[in-house]
This record gives structure tokens, C-alpha cells and sequence, in this order.
């Protein structure tokens, strides 16, 4: 960039789960950082030392530029020489994009901008939104795009858990307006990214990012058909994977009980909105995942038939879309649990999530004294750890359904459970523990 890189000052709008470690991670590597969201909670807290949500590291790192005066946080823009906007796209009941929050950010650092300032647009879009949707509202500055003001789309990459690690790892995508502006947002980038930076233009960059994320809906789209075809024909899905697999050109992902997070569960319909005759791929896939909390709900429902209380508990573990954090964001697990409520009394428990959610308990064994049945819908470690002999003890009936297959078959089987496996066929179960005996058809 122009300006000594030494004095640079950066502006975030957004301080979520991407924004906030992005301006943490500027502010570490000497960049003058002022944060903006416009939730007063979240800049409070933020202000106060704390973070709002679960990362490992980052607690220290905020720590550590708050002290030496790097970062601070506010409620509105300040002047600055780069703006990057990292703010939420849901997606609308319909499935089409909702870029409310883009429109009101990029209308916000409006003005606060000057000749020779950089705008980044981090979050994840539907194609040319950069053209259609963030120029015409820069374009109310009166600086010429092209010439005083400089554009560019680079969307996040990185994984819930391990963002710190992945920011300055992962290869990141530059896409300006023109060749100055991802030269600029690839010089503001290289503070701290060690992996490559590829340029190209803003479309082809948003249209990167949801490709990335709509390849592996179809994949994983692909593993759940798969586990229910296992469930009818009678193999186990997990080891038929974990083989195919073995194959060099091979990568199928596992199965659950759906698709979640903000990235993987959205980005497909914003394909499929720009080109819904011809997305029919995307389409089928993002149909067959949003399908697979239903699938679990009615496999639950036939395996408490066989309970003999008629107002049944479950005991549902997990809440998160992934394992070992504590975002809920588009997580199936909420789904599942949104379509079993009223139908079953519903003790729930996730160890990293801590949002007030109806019938939400405090430990594992508040959420399995005396429930019917345990349906494990995230694959929290410490999920794999859990002692079902002691666990055995507190619940009334013997039905576990593992959607995640992240506890041990034989050591469960051992306690005294019947253990279910998403992907493994109901009807040729070997209750001694020692596997599957025979087809199911």
C-alpha cells in the first residue's frame, strides 16, 4: 500500500467469528485496529478483555494487543486507510441471500473514506456482489472507483477451532476491481499470511468460496445417501468409507445428521439463486442434507417404540455443528431438536455451547437422569470419553444413537446399552456387541 505500513490504520466492521480474530491477528503484527459491531454487548465485553466466543488462543492473543494498545472497539467507523467488512449473509426463509448486513455496513464506512482507501469485503456472497451490490454504494463517496478508491472481495477460509492457525496458514484469495486493488489488499494481507496469495478478479473470487463450501455439500451430501442405503441394504457405512477411502483418488466425507455452520449449509443457495435451472447438483445435495435432521428424527422415533413410559425423555448431546466449539450457527442439531419438542421431553447438554436454550441442562448427568433414550448429535470429545457405566446409572432406559459414530460400539454394549449408529441397518444388530450379523434384506 502507499501509506508506510509502519502507521497504517485498519477498520473491521463485523466482529463475529471471522472478524474478530482477523483484527486480533492484524493488531498482533503492529497494525493499528479499531473494531465495530453493532451490538453494544459484544463491544462492551470486547472492550472489558473478553471474548465472546469460543477460540482457542484468542482470549490470549486479545490479551496481549489490548495491552499494547493495538485494538480498540467502538460502535461506529473511524478514519482509516483499509476497511475490511466481515459481517453475517444468512440466507432467507426462501434460501435466497440475505445482504442486509453488507449493504448497511458498506453504507456505514461511507463516510469515513478517502482518496486512496482500501475496501475489503470479507464476508461470503453470492456472486457480483461486489458489482452490484458494494460499488453502486461507494460510489456516494464521489472518489473515482477506479482511480481514488480501491476494491476488492478476499472471503475467510478457515475452520471453526482453528482459526488463529489456518489465518496466517491457508492460501488466501485476492479478487479487486482492478489489478491495483488486489495488489493493495494482497501487500495489507502478507502482515501476517505465510500461505500463498492468488489474484484474480472480485467475481471469480466469491465464486471460489462457494464452490469450496458447495464441493463438500455434495460430498457430504453423497455420504449421507450412502448411510441410508447402508441402512436399507445392510452394510455399515462407516467402515465402507473408511475403505473406499483407502483408494488415492478417494475422499468421501462422513455422514451425520446434516449439514451446519454459516459457510457449508448457505453458501450452495447462493449458487443456486444465480443460476437455478442449471445448479441441479447443488440443489439435490443441499435438499438431500437439509433432509437428514427429519431422517434422524423418525429413526429416533422408531427406536423408543420399543420403550415402555409414555411420556419419553431423550437425553440429546450436542448443539454445536461441529465438534469442540460452541457455534450453533445453521447447526442440525438444532433442527433435530426443534422437530422432537413436544413430541418428548428433551434434556439437552453441550459441554462449549452456553446460550439459554429451553430444557438445556448444566452437566452431562442432569441431561441423562432418567432418560429413555441418548442421542448424540455433535462430536465433542468429550463425548468420546464418556463412562456409560456411569452414565447407565442414571438413565431410565438402555437406547443410545450415535449420528456422529463417536463412542465405542463393544465398551457401550458392554454397560448395557443398545448401541445405534447412523449408516448401520436396525434390523441385523447384534445386541451381544459384537457387530452386525447378517443383511437386512
Amino acid at each position: 500500500m502507499k501509506k508506510e505500513m509502519l502507521h497504517l490504520k485498519l477498520c473491521v466492521i463485523g466482529l463475529g467469528y471471522i472478524g474478530l480474530p482477523t483484527a486480533v491477528m492484524f493488531a498482533k503484527h503492529g497494525v493499528t485496529v479499531h473494531g465495530v459491531d453493532i451490538n453494544p454487548n459484544i463491544v462492551a465485553k470486547l472492550a472489558g478483555g473478553q471474548i465472546h466466543i469460543e477460540e482457542p488462543g484468542l482470549q490470549e492473543m486479545l490479551d496481549e494487543v489490548i495491552e499494547s494498545q493495538h485494538l480498540s472497539f467502538g460502535a461506529s467507523p473511524e478514519q482509516a486507510d483499509a476497511f475490511i467488512i466481515s459481517v453475517p449473509t444468512p440466507i432467507n426463509s426462501d434460501k435466497t441471500a440475505n445482504v442486509d448486513y453488507v449493504i448497511d455496513a458498506t453504507h456505514s464506512i461511507v463516510p469515513y473514506l478517502k482518496k486512496g482507501d482500501l475496501v475489503i469485503l470479507e464476508s461470503t456472497v453470492p456472486p457480483r456482489t461486489i458489482e452490484d451490490v458494494v460499488l453502486p454504494i461507494l460510489k456516494e463517496t464521489g472518489l473515482n472507483i477506479n482511480r481514488d478508491l480501491f476494491v476488492s472481495h478476499s472471503p475467510e477460509r478457515v475452520l471453526p477451532g482453528r482459526l488463529l492457525e489456518e489465518l496466517v496458514e491457508n492460501d488466501r484469495i485476492v479478487g479487486g476491481i482492478n489489478q491495483e486493488s488486489s495488489e493493495r489488499t494482497a501487500e495489507l494481507y502478507r502482515r501476517f499470511v505465510k500461505g500463498n496469495i492468488h489474484l484474480t478478479d472480485a467475481t471469480t473470487a466469491e465464486m471460489v468460496k462457494l464452490m469450496e463450501n458447495t464441493y463438500r455439500d455434495v460430498n457430504i451430501a453423497f455420504a449421507n445417501e450412502m448411510a441410508k442405503i447402508a441402512e436399507y441394504v445392510g452394510f455399515n457405512v462407516w467402515e465402507a468409507i473408511e475403505l473406499a477411502n483407502c483408494h488415492p483418488r478417494v475422499n468421501i466425507h462422513k455422514p451425520g445428521p446434516g449439514v451446519g455452520g454459516h459457510c457449508i449449509a448457505v453458501d450452495p443457495w447462493f449458487i443456486y439463486e444465480s443460476a437455478p435451472s442449471l445448479a441441479n447438483l447443488v440443489h439435490i445435495s443441499r435438499t438431500t442434507n437439509d433432509g437428514m435432521p427429519e431422517f434422524v428424527v423418525n429413526k429416533m422415533k422408531e427406536l423408543l417404540t420399543s420403550s415402555e413410559h409414555s411420556n419419553k425423555t431423550i437425553a440429546v448431546l450436542g448443539l454445536a455443528f461441529k465438534g469442540n466449539i460452541d457455534d450453533m450457527r445453521e447447526s442440525p442439531a438444532v433442527e433435530v431438536i426443534k422437530l422432537l419438542r413436544g413430541q418428548y421431553t428433551l434434556q439437552i447438554f453441550d459441554p462449549h455451547v452456553k446460550d439459554e436454550i429451553e430444557g438445556r441442562k448444566e452437566t452431562l448427568a442432569e441431561a441423562a437422569k432418567n432418560a429413555d433414550a441418548i442421542l448424540i448429535l455433535t462430536d465433542h470429545n468429550e463425548f468420546r470419553t464418556i463412562n456409560p457405566v456411569e452414565i447407565k446409572s442414571l438413565v431410565r432406559g438402555n437406547i443410545v444413537f450415535d449420528t456422529r459414530n463417536v463412542v465405542d460400539h463393544a465398551l457401550w454394549s458392554r454397560a448395557g446399552f443398545e448401541h445405534y449408529v447412523l449408516g448401520q441397518p436396525l434390523n441385523n444388530f447384534d445386541k451381544t456387541g459384537s457387530g452386525y450379523i447378517e443383511t437386512a434384506r
